[in-house]
């Protein structure tokens, strides 16, 4: 008989943390939600400031975040229905060859996690204020981490990135 181990749902600092399963069971609880001003504003604004409301029994953890300028926020993009997934995505203009969904920032995806890197405005208690998320009001939040990422006293910021030739064709 196989032996299935179990993490139990564990509680730390009276937050819920993420439970794994041996079955290939992944759940995870948010850690709050996002506030947006307006509820149709255009997420692709990058100037538009949103709140994240992060649980109350989750607050501590954001202790000494107001020192970080920017942050990468992991979010679960929750109105993506099922019959929109997909791992092809379909060209959106002329010059836009067919790609795998992992070669887009589509929000069409087999796990619509959503990640976005924010600026900081301030830190309202157990609320971010935040420019430049690209979430709809109502998102569960999953995580949030400091930008930028470092390794043993080094900064890991990329400056000499690569995107495809038709990408830059079309952002011109």
């Amino acid at each position: 008989m196989r032996r299935q181990k179990q993490l139990s749902r564990n509680k730390h600092q009276h937050c819920t943390v993420i439970a794994v399963h041996s079955s290939n069971r992944i759940e995870v609880h948010p850690i709050g939600v996002v506030q947006r001003q307006h509820p149709n504003e255009d997420v692709n604004d990058r100037e538009l400031v949103s709140k994240i409301v992060i649980a109350k029994e989750c607050a501590a953890g954001l202790d000494g975040i107001e020192d970080w300028s920017h942050l990468y926020v992991i979010f679960w993009m929750h109105e993506i229905s099922d019959e929109k997934k997909t791992l092809v995505c379909p060209r959106s203009e002329p010059d836009v060859p067919a790609v795998g969904i992992f070669a887009t920032r589509a929000p069409i995806r087999p796990n619509p996690i959503g990640l976005t890197l924010v600026e900081l405005v301030r830190r309202e208690e157990n609320v971010l204020v935040v420019k430049g998320l690209d979430a709809l009001d109502g998102t569960p939040v999953l995580d949030i981490k400091p930008y930028p990422y470092w390794v043993k006293g080094r900064w890991i910021v990329v400056t000499d990135y690569k995107t495809p030739t038709y990408f830059e064709r079309i952002n011109r």
